[in-house]
């Protein structure tokens, strides 16, 4: 079962503050966000406790995707207590997701 988050304006702020958080910003019509999209549940259910997962859609949610610069989807950031840590835009692997997660715990 997936333990991703889905984030919009109401909880975004707060989800992102604390800890290890990877956002994935997709929209639904995008094919390489679908592929994607099996990696990302993995990871969610591999760092659980240890890392949140969370996703905007960035149809649904413009105002987010305007504030954090999204110019390509998917697109990850990486943040680490509230502050941007990385950001990755278009599709990796699994191996990779990993260890930028590694290297922010």
């Amino acid at each position: 079962m997936s333990k991703i988050r889905i984030l919009d304006e109401s909880n975004y702020s707060e989800t992102i503050s604390a800890g290890v958080v990877v956002v994935d910003f997709y929209a639904d019509w995008c094919g390489p966000c679908k592929m994607f999209a099996p990696v990302f549940d993995e990871a969610s259910e591999a760092y659980d406790g240890k890392a949140v997962f969370a996703k905007v859609n960035v149809d649904e949610s413009k105002s987010i995707a305007v504030e954090n610069r999204i110019m390509g989807i998917p697109t990850m950031i990486f943040f680490k207590d509230g502050q941007i840590a990385e950001r990755l835009t278009g599709v990796i692997d699994k191996k990779a997701l990993y260890e930028k997660v590694d290297a922010l715990l």
